[in-house]
């Protein structure tokens, strides 16, 4: 175990590649570099809020000291530590928005584990750099603990994402306008020490490309499958490591799907190179399953980044990388069928994970249909995701329709009228029967459908509850949910096993926000 202030951290990506060294903060386009020297702007009070212990043991990291903290913070930066905010562009809400980088982000190192595994660490939140454009490189209390929590509670979840090692006070005032309508005030500051194996994206490849550094892009390309795809060998890696990120972001849409989580931003800035969760933002998950549901005010009205369009949007997003990418190559075909793959695995992995949630033993040829009317069923009804799919585990295989009506009756919004008690009913019914042929004890059923099927997830209701709380001095609900999101699936924290309240869905921060939340 090593201490963050006295750890040797290495820098190969910024030993590597060409960057600008100057330390000027002053924001500009930066061609020619993959990055820009920037160091943290020191605040006035750095506290520690919260600590992931859990993660700090993976990475071989002390326990803080009042020193650690000031690297937390931003106060401090050791002489190893070479603080970089990256270049990278991006597609934003489907248009080409040029040059954007880490506006708010500071990369201080790279913390190398016994093993030899490696980490990013990086602030969010720590001041401004050369991409912060006219905006100040901060981040609000409100904004951290929802990134500090959600990437947490997305890893015990089970699903590819960053990290976060230390949620940090800073004892400073930020100016907001939380919904872009006119009326900022002042909020608490915060900074968040987030990790990955690299916070590479889409966008980063993207910005080679528009400014035609062939030479920069490939080597990029090369080293990026070096580090994290190294067993991509061989003359044709360039395209078969773009098919394994093809394969990686079907199967992260998958996982998003299964658990109801909405990204809310998915633009090609905010997708990992590496099929991981990146960038909470504007996030939530779904509580009455509407596949048009988007937590994202400025999503409105089109809702490019509704629930159901996430698929869909990570398969264009995809096709900006491969257009990236023909800069490479005499003959587009090669990209264009190895993007052509991503439905076929999204598909299959649907599937497979939609079998587990319904405890079938395998997906047969009929069962496509009846998947897709359980999901047409679910949004007529719109009952309540986790907890419909929670009472789906413990369903009485003789059913008739009241029985079924009751027995989900905790999960609806609504009274189904008629019309929907009938359609409800009528996929029920048929799952049950398809369920008596399963070729799997019942026990085993129950097993896969609770390994699948979330009982905890991590409500905006709840996150707003607890900023709310900390804004006021308490710390109550904010540690409870620290425990919850690591058991999910367990039955040990169901006093949240509840439907979104009803004042809940119109109140500020807990329906919907913005991108700067």
């Amino acid at each position: 175990m090593q201490r963050l202030s006295t750890k040797i951290y290495k820098n190969r990506f910024v030993n590597e590649f060409p960057g600008d060294n100057s330390g000027n903060l002053q924001p500009r386009q930066t061609p020619g570099v993959l990055y820009s020297k920037a160091f943290p702007t020191p605040v006035q009070n750095p506290q520690l809020l919260a600590w992931s212990e859990e993660l700090a043991q993976e990475l071989e990291i002390q326990t803080p000291t009042p020193e650690d903290i000031t690297i937390l913070g931003g106060n401090r930066v050791t002489e190893s530590m070479q603080p970089y905010a990256a270049c990278y562009a991006g597609h934003q809400f489907g248009n080409w928005a040029g040059q954007l980088g880490d506006g708010r982000a500071i990369t201080l190192g790279e913390w190398e584990t016994n093993a030899g595994k490696s980490w990013e660490l990086q602030l969010k939140g720590a001041g401004p750099t050369p991409y912060s454009r006219r905006a100040d490189g901060r981040a609000v209390l409100r904004s951290s603990v929802r990134e500090y929590l959600m990437s947490e509670a997305m890893y015990y979840l089970g699903i590819p994402t960053t990290r976060a090692l230390s949620l940090v006070s800073t004892g400073d005032q930020v100016m907001r306008d939380m919904f872009y309508n006119g009326n900022p005030h002042y909020e608490p500051g915060a900074i968040v020490l987030r990790v990955a194996p690299s916070f590479l994206r889409f966008g980063n490849f993207e910005m080679l490309a528009a400014r035609q550094e062939e030479e920069n892009l490939k080597k990029l390309i090369i080293w990026t499958i070096n580090r994290f795809y190294p067993h991509i060998t061989g003359e044709d890696k360039i395209i078969n490591w773009f098919k394994e990120v093809v394969a990686r972001t079907a199967g992260l849409m998958v996982e998003w799907q299964r658990v109801g989580f909405v990204h809310g931003v998915m633009n090609t800035d905010n997708m990992s190179i590496l099929g991981l969760t990146i960038d909470y933002g504007p996030f939530s998950f779904v509580d009455s399953f509407d596949l048009r549901f988007t937590p994202n005010t400025t999503d409105l009205p089109g809702r490019r980044y509704a629930f159901g369009k996430q698929p869909g949007i990570a398969y264009w997003n995809l096709g900006c990388l491969a257009s990236a990418l023909t800069l490479l190559f005499s003959d587009t075909d090669q990209l264009v069928a190895a993007l052509e793959t991503y439905e076929p695995i999204y598909v299959q992995k649907y599937h497979n994970m939609m079998a587990n949630k319904l405890g079938l033993d395998t997906i047969r040829p009929e069962d496509g249909s009846l998947i897709a009317d359980f999901e047409e069923m679910l949004s007529a009804v719109k009952p309540d995701m986790t907890i419909f799919y929670q009472l789906l585990i413990d369903l009485p295989q003789n059913s008739d329709e009241s029985t079924i009506i009751s027995h989900f009756q905790e999960s609806f919004y609504k009274e189904l009228n008629s019309e929907k008690t009938a359609v409800f009913s009528k996929v029920m019914q048929r799952y049950l029967e398809r369920l008596k042929t399963t070729a799997i004890p019942k026990a085993e059923t129950k097993s896969r459908m609770r390994a699948s099927n979330p009982r905890f997830i991590l409500r905006n209701y709840l996150l707003h509850q607890a900023i709310e709380e900390l804004e006021r001095g308490e710390s109550q609900l904010f540690e409870k949910l620290q425990a919850a999101i690591k058991q999910p699936y367990s039955r040990n924290f169901d006093e949240f096993f509840a439907k979104r309240p009803d004042w809940a869905s119109q109140k500020a921060g807990c329906s919907m926000l913005s991108c700067s939340s």
